[in-house]
């Protein structure tokens, strides 16, 4: 935290109660429209964007849905180590909190707290496997989700929603960098079209309720987010948590480690503490409802190989490497474009990948028990 700053107030919530009472305002947006004047932002030397809030602000409830997840707990991470402001009451929720498929547990949960601001980052998701197998489930309780998040927040007057998509959206047949502008081009991979469309009806829905009711509803697109507290599970994680697990299972037995296809795919990491920063500059200062793109540069792309390479370093492991070529690669590439963010914060700086592996194999290390599960 840092020196003389009172700490924001940070609930987590494990219950869930009901709340009879009706909302007594008529349903709205507040705050509409996008503000005026340039973004104010500070760059502290040696570290990411600090981001800066005018003076009389009044305070916010920022209500976190998915919040004990891999980005949630990123999010709670920064805050509680002095991204927060005093002004804020940060509130980070869970399934155990309401079933966000259910339109009236969603709506209750917002009447409960109230919300001025919210992050929305509850989804099902899962690797590209489970995606290949389920991917009707994906399409429909996605949809049930996003639709109950936004229109209670809708209901309810909040002023702002940050939902969280996926580079997956966008076309399959493309042409590379990808960027804010290409994402309806096209129809995604085969592999995965139910979570896809899916996320993409979100920036559909954020039109939707500016042009009619003129609220500031948007969304970001992140790259291959990991980190601590992400999904390590073999079968159904993405695929350097899934790696990360399978060398330390490869190390404990003394086996070769068996990657998944070829190693050829290359992909955009971004680490989940680096996304948390950014997500507090968009909720804070970001004021377009066209989606951004959260992601490291074009030249910081590695393949699967590469990222199996790293974690190999990182986990010291001697065993030898192979590659299951009977498995599919899925998508090739989906090399997505920074350049709209750069515009905006041209002094971020993202943490090295090498070392955000290194970190992330060491909690996994010290966490296994949990974050095997």
């Amino acid at each position: 935290m840092k020196s003389g700053a009172r700490a924001p107030k940070i609930e987590k919530r494990g219950g869930f109660g009901r709340i009879s009472e009706k909302p007594t305002a008529q349903p709205r947006c507040s705050d509409r429209g996008r503000r005026s004047g340039p973004n104010r932002i500070e760059v502290e030397e040696g570290g990411p964007a600090a981001m800066t809030e005018p003076a009389g602000a009044k305070p916010r409830r920022i209500l976190v849905t998915g919040g004990t997840g891999l980005v949630g707990r990123a999010i709670e991470k920064v805050v509680a180590d002095g991204e927060g402001r005093s002004d804020e009451q940060w509130i980070f929720v869970s399934s155990k909190d309401a079933d966000l498929t259910n339109a009236a547990e969603t709506k209750a949960l917002f009447e409960k707290h109230r919300p001025t601001h919210v992050i929305h980052l509850a989804a099902m998701v899962g690797g590209l496997f489970k995606n290949i197998k389920y991917n009707l489930d994906f399409w429909r309780r996605n949809v049930h989700i996003n639709d109950n998040v936004l229109h209670s927040a809708y209901e309810l007057g909040a002023q702002k929603v940050v939902s969280c998509l996926s580079t997956c959206i966008f076309p399959d047949k493309t042409s590379y960098p990808i960027d804010e502008t290409m994402i309806h081009n096209g129809p995604p991979h085969t592999s995965n079209f139910g979570y896809s469309y899916a996320k993409r009806m979100i920036d559909v829905q954020n039109r939707g309720y500016f042009e009619q009711h003129g609220c500031r509803f948007t969304a970001v697109i992140p790259t291959n987010v990991f980190g601590p507290h992400d999904n390590f599970n073999i079968e159904d994680g993405h695929v350097l948590p899934g790696l990360i697990h399978k060398v330390y299972m490869a190390k404990k037995t003394g086996t070769a480690l068996s990657v998944w296809g070829t190693g050829k795919p290359r992909r955009q990491f971004i680490y989940s503490l680096d996304l948390a920063r950014l997500f507090l500059w968009v909720l804070r200062e970001y004021d377009e409802v066209d989606p951004i793109i959260l992601s490291v540069g074009e030249e910081d792309e590695v393949s699967i190989r590469e990222a199996a390479e790293a974690i190999v370093e990182a986990m010291d492991f001697t065993g030898g490497l192979v590659f299951d070529e009977t498995k599919s690669d899925g998508q090739f590439k989906k090399t997505a474009s920074n350049s709209k963010l750069r515009r905006y914060l041209p002094g971020f700086r993202f943490t090295p990948f090498r070392q955000a592996v290194k970190e992330t194999c060491d909690w996994f290390t010290a966490n296994y028990a949990i974050a095997r599960k």
